[in-house]
């Protein structure tokens, strides 16, 4: 424990349960969800980057542009046809 900060690990089976294990499923699985709105509608398995840096800078256009469309349509009280965070095309 460094700073106060635990690190959560699932417990094997011959081990008895670890605390804060429950949580690990729904962590894991908003984590994966995350991963593929990124991969799949922001395109990012594709990005085009030759360095670090490309790649940083590609992957924040995507996320922005993503952000400031769902911005627009809420301020500008836009009806939800689909879902653009859920969206996977």
């Amino acid at each position: 424990v460094l700073r106060g900060a635990e690190l959560l690990r699932p417990s094997f089976k011959r081990e008895k349960k670890r605390k804060g294990e429950s949580l690990l499923k729904s962590v894991r699985q908003l984590i994966e969800s995350v991963n593929d709105t990124l991969k799949g509608q922001l395109d990012l398995e594709q990005h085009g980057g030759r360095t670090f840096e490309g790649v940083a800078v590609r992957v924040a256009q995507r996320i922005l542009a993503m952000a400031a469309a769902i911005w627009h349509n809420h301020k500008t009280g836009q009806p939800v046809i689909r879902s653009l965070i859920a969206y996977d095309h």
